[in-house]
């Protein structure tokens, strides 16, 4: 019972067992490697589709990052490869309509697999297209920067409205640390502020468990838990790019993925601080503007969310408070790893934030600290104390 907490993240693809949850839990990722050179790996693990083409997926800085050198592999490998290149410039890449449509158009009769070289949006969505067109696909993760490179949820934008729906489970990933060495600074802040964020994720879960009596699963908390300890003991390497802390830190990343796919939601990574995220970006794509990267937005969000819970902490249920270090606490350790530690910092103006803080229950389905402040009729109060000490 409970077996893959006693294996290596590299140990854990195609792992089903009973859980002392009460359910038979299945990881049906077939293969996975995160390792230094681990993009060697990649022709090997393609190997079950040599008959068909592959669709390789990339944008400009993911093409220079693992994407030229994967084609390389695959091509002296013999596999019939197409490639798909988003030429995005300076902007960011949205994985909204017109992304979606694009690699959907890619996709020959013919095509066996796509793999995704890139990390949140080209990951998600890949992810989202051939789990509605029955295909497998392979993630060549470039940056440790969110969590979702072996979860099934594909957070998409449609008709302007980020919504996560259920796809699928990865064939497989690669992870190698020599890439991940190459990514971008923030990309690296804003996956190490999404492990943050699983503080209040995980408080909020324990929340609703005993407020609404919603399912959870003691082996997935164990995971994030496991997830968290190896990257926040490794949070000062990750903010001067020590190879082993990045590796730390995109293993951390997965194992909450992990997490994510045996119980087929997020819950056990994202909480009322990745509604806040969410409504930014929501914010930001109706304006027009390049979102602030998720993780990093998850991140500032984090203390925020632990000041709702010290608010709060008179009318919590027993044993909730105590799974949530103080904002003070928080934010330290969002700067001992590099990262922006309020909203304000990150350029989130005061009446997006309040208004955030009002309404950011509402982006989904999924009881919070902020829906137990507004039940309690303390909404208003908190969003209007809390905007207060950020902003003035």
């Amino acid at each position: 019972m409970n077996e893959i907490l006693d294996l290596s993240i590299n140990e854990m693809p195609n792992t089903e067992f009973d859980c002392s949850c009460g359910r038979r839990h299945h990881f049906s990722v077939q293969e996975m490697s995160i390792r230094k050179g681990a993009i060697y790996d990649l022709p090997k693990m393609v190997e079950p589709f040599r008959d068909g083409k592959i669709l390789v997926v990339f944008d400009n800085n993911t093409y220079e990052a693992a994407g030229k050198k994967a084609v390389q592999l695959l091509k002296e490998n013999g596999f019939n490869i197409k490639e798909l290149l988003f030429d995005t410039g300076n902007d960011i890449l949205i994985p909204d309509e017109r992304t979606l449509g694009r690699i959907l158009q890619a996709q020959d009769l013919d095509c066996s697999l796509m793999i995704a070289v890139g990390s949140g949006v080209i990951n998600d969505a890949v992810k989202f297209v051939t789990s509605r067109t029955k295909l497998p696909y392979i993630i060549v993760a470039t940056a440790p920067s969110m969590d979702g490179y072996v979860a099934d949820g594909a957070p998409i934008i449609c008709e302007g409205y980020k919504y996560s729906p259920v796809a699928h489970l990865t064939y497989g990933m690669v992870g190698d640390t020599d890439v991940l060495l190459t990514a971008p600074q923030d990309l690296i802040e804003s996956g190490f502020g999404d492990m943050v964020g699983k503080i209040t994720a995980v408080a909020d879960w324990d929340l609703s468990v005993k407020v609404t009596g919603e399912y959870r699963c003691d082996t997935c908390v164990k995971l994030t838990e496991r997830a968290m300890k190896i990257c926040f003991e490794k949070a000062e390497g990750i903010k001067t790019r020590d190879g082993d802390s990045l590796l730390a830190l995109l293993e951390a990343l997965t194992l909450t993925g992990v997490a994510m796919a045996l119980v087929n939601i997020s819950r056990p990574a994202s909480g009322a601080e990745h509604m806040l995220s969410h409504y930014w970006e929501m914010d930001y794509i109706a304006r027009g503007l390049n979102p602030i990267h998720h993780g990093t937005q998850v991140g500032v969000a984090t203390p925020v969310i632990a000041r709702f819970f010290e608010l709060m902490e008179d009318l919590l249920p027993e044993g909730t408070k105590e799974l949530c270090p103080s904002p003070q606490e928080i934010r330290e350790l969002l700067a001992k790893g590099g990262a922006p530690t309020t909203p304000k910092e990150i350029g989130i103006d005061r009446e997006l934030f309040r208004q955030s803080l009002l309404n950011g229950y509402k982006v989904r389905p999924r009881y919070s600290i902020m829906q137990f402040a507004h039940e309690h009729g303390r909404l208003e109060q908190i969003a209007e104390q809390i905007t207060s000490e950020i902003y003035d």
